[in-house]
């Protein structure tokens, strides 16, 4: 009996994100904060990089490799990604039982405000470094939530009016659920986790610029050694290694997309001098040249 009502809980999920699926990979939806995302075939091991959000799965399912962590989760389970951290995901899927999810950006402003509001101490540091990314099971509260947020989907005046009510709903569930430590260490403004947090932020803005440890250890009110050790623990890399994996992921977005530009000018892009250096450290990360992405080789 549990096995059918659990069935029938992703069919409902399945079926509210299938219409809005209308193309594979990641579809934006009527808010930007919320994304469905689609997949009709198995993806081997490749790496990637989420945005901080909750990942829901209504069916099929994916594992993430993290350093030497290894997360499996399917349908009914949702993944925390509380740091943008560089890790390597597999999925499985197929054309008659396609991979169907939701991504839902975690807002720190709204986290903030509901920690408050839920009587917890935003500046209680947390004793050690939480996991910058976590799977849950789908319990009945969270679940709810965002069935509620994708039916708000489905009605453009309904979220336009209820859309943001429905997102602080999905965030407060989550704030009650087995991974909510890591969520408030988001917010916990002594905490290292948070001031690592807001280094991640300047950096995606300007990883395409010179950038050093004495930078984005300012960004995190520490000094260069303490945030180098803070930053390590939490995302597995140095800071300088942090930078080339996300130049290199952020290339290969831009040469996969539709822009039309060559290697060298995407090189310049995301903040390499050199196109001979772009093109090898590609090579090594991806273990297939910059110029392979955009033909067959």
């Amino acid at each position: 009996m549990f096995l059918t009502r659990h069935r029938d809980e992703n069919a409902t999920l399945v079926s509210l994100i299938k219409p809005l699926a209308n193309r594979l990979g990641f579809v934006p939806t009527l808010m930007p904060e919320v994304r469905v995302v689609s997949a009709c075939n198995t993806v081997a091991r490749m790496p990637q990089i989420y945005e901080p959000s909750l990942m829901v799965i209504a069916q099929g399912s994916k594992v993430a490799y993290l350093g030497t962590r290894t997360m499996e989760y399917g349908a009914g389970h949702y993944l925390v990604q509380a740091l943008s951290v560089p890790f390597e995901c597999e999925t499985f899927a197929s054309e008659e039982m396609p991979l169907l999810g939701v991504a839902i950006s975690i807002d720190r402003a709204v986290l903030g405000e509901l920690v408050l509001a839920m009587g917890l101490d935003p500046e209680r540091s947390i004793a050690q470094t939480p996991e910058s990314m976590t799977s849950a099971v789908l319990d009945d509260e969270m679940r709810q939530s965002v069935e509620r947020l994708l039916r708000c989907l489905h009605d453009p005046l309904e979220c336009r009016i209820m859309g943001r009510a429905r997102l602080r709903e999905v965030l407060f569930a989550a704030l009650r659920g087995p991974q909510a430590s890591v969520l408030r260490a988001l917010v916990e403004q002594q905490g290292q986790f948070a001031r690592v947090a807001a280094s991640l932020t300047h950096l995606h803005e300007h990883f395409a610029e010179p950038l050093n440890v004495e930078t984005l250890a300012r960004c995190a009110n520490m000094s260069a050694s303490t945030f180098h050790e803070h930053f390590k623990r939490s995302t597995l890399l140095s800071p300088v290694q942090y930078l080339k994996r996300l130049r290199l992921l952020r290339a290969q977005q831009l040469l996969l997309s539709n822009e039309g530009l060559g290697v060298a000018q995407v090189a310049e892009r995301v903040g390499y001098q050199s196109t001979s250096q772009f093109s090898r450290e590609y090579k090594r990360y991806f273990e297939r040249s910059p110029g392979c992405e955009s033909s067959v080789c």
